[in-house]
């Protein structure tokens, strides 16, 4: 009995110590990380601004090493950055995607452009929101969503702490601005965060109530056209002081068919304001759940806050469908073009604009620089006895916007330009030069011929081709090339640049003047004037001056008795024929002549005649007349009665034709000649000595001095004397 009394004791101890230590146990702690199978998977265009997690870990899809999937910053992004392409940037992952870790920090004053691992991210001055992108490994103690969520009516997340209200990073829009379901969502996501909100027990397609706070207008950040020389757009006024921008009668239904309690009040608002609206005649917009509208006045009937941007604030970017909330009223009554202006005379060149359309340059950026080429188009007082404008787009492949006879005056041209849209594709400058060189500057499109051309390339960053060869061929057209290069390659950049050094291949000259670097898209502004001046300063032009207006040709022609009358006619059509390919004016080529025997003779100087007509009828009209050969002497004359006469920016060319040894020295002479800048040709025929001919010629001999065997044979060095002369010209060095 007592045996048993004792085995039930311990037995009921037992079972006591073992229940009191079960009740003690604590509870194993739920794993804090997922599977592979639960990282969620985002799209190559989705920006960390749209996520409201504020750290989370994704997998990004094959293919997002794309221009169109636009970063901002480097090692930290601006939340409107694609997510993807940034880890990409930052070398997270590469093009066959990924998972990634992003982190969201707080916004940065200034976010600087790089190219790095494939991808060119763009600079920024300030956004209110940062994101940091790692490994896709998770950190010890934090737990990670299987699903994100995303800013927008949908979501069912709210905020319970108010936090301060965000800042308008100077009035800056986003940076894919046709993204108008995206601007909804960072519109709800700065309500979300600025108002104290609870969660309401409905379905998540309803909305949440929201505790009674002031209505409150703001200006959107995402939607804001960039001034980035005034402050910050970021005013706020109540909605007695808020004025309704005229816009579309348009209601947005709700998603759900089933409207909860807490708004219907708010809905039944709305819709008498716009029967009040109807009835004073007013145009007003108002949104309602769906993100998908465009419309930018926005009720939100989750917070009772309505967002409205200030008309002040508002610019319509140029071509903007009728549904974006404004009057079109402009649309539908265009104003007829302005008289024709006399404009600034004292600029008188012909214009054309190489403006970068590529996807590199981004649709805030190429706003920027529209307004750049309006500015510019206002200083230049563009008129018909002033300046002509017009401007090709390029990308893939350019394409004229306008030519320099559409428009007569700036105003025109600057409501022309915020008409251009963004064409897209890659930055080939090389073949958009081609095409200005070949097809702009006709007669058909209002080139003026007395006017030098003038082309001033916008790139961003660098070409994708090469610029080389066609500039040169420009150049030789008597094409003015100017750079404006913004934001150029870094020094840790220019391996990836095709073409190293491409300015320099492609201005007119490398001496500063024809090329302008501007560190910034949002400092385009400050160099309109700089450029105004230059491309005005017509006697710095010099590739207006090609190899056949910018000479002084003198002729020195043999006379003596040995060449004979026949011989010499054929010596003159000689001549003419060279002279009719120049351009010959009192201010391009000017041709002079002198012809020698014993003696020699000023048949005409170079300020006799100023047309092409004259100066073959003055070349007819020489007469022969017969003696000896004195070529030495004949160049020393040349020299003092032609070439010490020729202006200070004509090239000096001597062209002497021959048909027998000297009787005088022609060594001493025509170095003489030489050293006074005079560029010297010969030309013997049959009885002429080659070492005399080389003497006379200037370096390299053989591409300044020739042979022929007879008279009738000179038509043939026609052509090869003027590429001669064509190509030392283009060979002068550009600096």
């Amino acid at each position: 009995m007592k045996a048993t009394a004792i085995a039930t004791f311990f037995g009921v101890f037992l079972t006591c110590t073992y229940t009191a230590k079960e009740a003690t146990k604590k509870p194993k702690k739920p794993k804090l990380y997922f599977a592979l199978t639960d990282v969620p998977q985002i799209d190559c265009d989705v920006k960390a601004g749209k996520i409201i997690n504020p750290e989370f870990i994704a997998k990004c899809p094959p293919g997002c090493q794309d221009v169109k999937y636009r970063v901002y910053g480097t090692d930290i992004y601006a939340s409107f950055s694609s997510v993807c392409n940034a880890a990409i940037h930052s070398g997270i992952i590469d093009n066959t995607g990924g998972k990634i870790l992003v982190q969201k920090v707080a916004g940065h004053s200034a976010y600087r452009g790089s190219f790095s691992n494939g991808v060119r991210s763009l600079s920024l001055p300030r956004w209110r929101e940062s994101f940091l992108v790692s490994e896709g490994k998770p950190r010890k103690g934090v737990t990670y969503p299987s699903t994100l969520e995303y800013s927008s009516s949908k979501s069912t997340a709210v905020k319970s702490e108010p936090k301060k209200p965000e800042q308008d990073p100077k009035g800056m829009k986003s940076a894919d601005t046709s993204n108008t379901s995206e601007k909804a969502s960072e519109q709800g996501d700065a309500i979300r965060k600025e108002y104290q909100t609870s969660p309401v027990p409905t379905p998540a397609t309803q909305m949440a109530t929201t505790t009674p706070t002031p209505m409150t207008t703001t200006t959107d950040p995402s939607t804001t056209v960039p001034q980035p020389t005034t402050t910050p757009a970021t005013t706020r006024t109540t909605a007695a002081a808020a004025k309704t921008r005229p816009g579309l009668h348009r209601v947005r239904e709700m998603g759900s068919s089933s409207v909860h309690p807490a708004y219907a009040s708010v809905v039944a608002a709305a819709s008498r304001q716009v029967q009040a609206a109807q009835g004073r005649g007013q145009n007003t917009a108002f949104r309602g759940t769906s993100t998908s509208t465009s419309n930018r006045n926005i009720v939100r009937h989750n917070t009772g806050i309505q967002r409205q941007e200030p008309v002040a604030t508002f610019q319509r970017a140029a071509g903007s469908p009728a549904h974006l909330g404004f009057s079109s009223k402009e649309e539908l009554n265009p104003k007829p073009l302005e008289s024709i202006s006399q404009g600034n005379q004292n600029c008188k060149v012909d214009l054309s604009f190489l403006m970068d359309g590529s996807w590199s340059i981004g649709k805030r950026r190429f706003q920027l620089q529209k307004r750049f080429l309006g500015n510019v188009a206002q200083a230049l007082g563009i008129g018909s006895a002033g300046p002509l404008m017009g401007i090709i787009q390029y990308g893939d492949d350019p394409s004229t916007e306008f030519n320099l006879k559409t428009y007569a005056n700036s105003k025109d041209i600057r409501n022309a330009i915020e008409k251009i849209q963004q064409k897209g594709g890659l930055s080939n400058v090389g073949k958009a030069l081609s095409f200005v060189n070949k097809n702009f500057f006709l007669d058909a499109n209002g080139n003026r011929g007395g006017a030098p051309n003038v082309v001033v390339v916008v790139v961003d960053g660098w070409p994708t081709d090469q610029v080389e060869e066609a500039s040169r061929l420009a150049r030789e057209s008597g094409i003015n090339i100017f750079f404006v290069t913004v934001e150029a390659a870094a020094q840790n950049e220019k391996q990836n640049v095709i073409e190293p050094n491409f300015v320099d291949k492609a201005v007119c000259r490398t001496n500063g003047f024809y090329s302008i670097n501007v560190p910034s898209w949002f400092s385009l502004h400050k160099v309109v004037q700089p450029l105004v001046k230059r491309v005005c300063d017509t006697d710095r032009l010099v590739c207006s001056k090609t190899c056949l207006n910018s000479a002084d040709i003198g002729f020195v022609i043999d006379g003596s008795s040995s060449v004979g009358t026949s011989n010499f006619r054929t010596v003159l059509q000689f001549v003419a024929n060279i002279s009719k390919e120049f351009e010959i004016s009192d201010t391009d080529t000017r041709v002079g002549a002198v012809q020698y025997t014993y003696e020699q003779r000023l048949e005409f100087s170079f300020d006799k005649y100023s047309t092409k007509e004259d100066v073959l009828s003055a070349i007819k009209r020489i007469s022969y007349w017969s003696g000896g050969t004195s070529t030495g002497a004949a160049i020393s004359y040349a020299s003092e009665q032609l070439f010490s006469k020729s202006k200070p920016n004509k090239r000096k060319i001597m062209i002497l034709i021959t048909d027998g040894r000297s009787y005088d020295d022609v060594s001493v002479p025509a170095m003489e000649a030489h050293r006074n800048g005079v560029i010297a040709y010969s030309i013997g025929v049959a009885w002429a000595a080659p070492d005399e001919l080389e003497a006379i010629a200037t370096d390299p001999h053989k591409e300044h001095s020739f042979f022929v065997d007879e008279f009738d044979n000179l038509y043939r060095y026609v052509n090869q004397l003027i590429q001669n002369i064509c190509t030392e010209f283009n060979s002068q060095p550009r600096n």
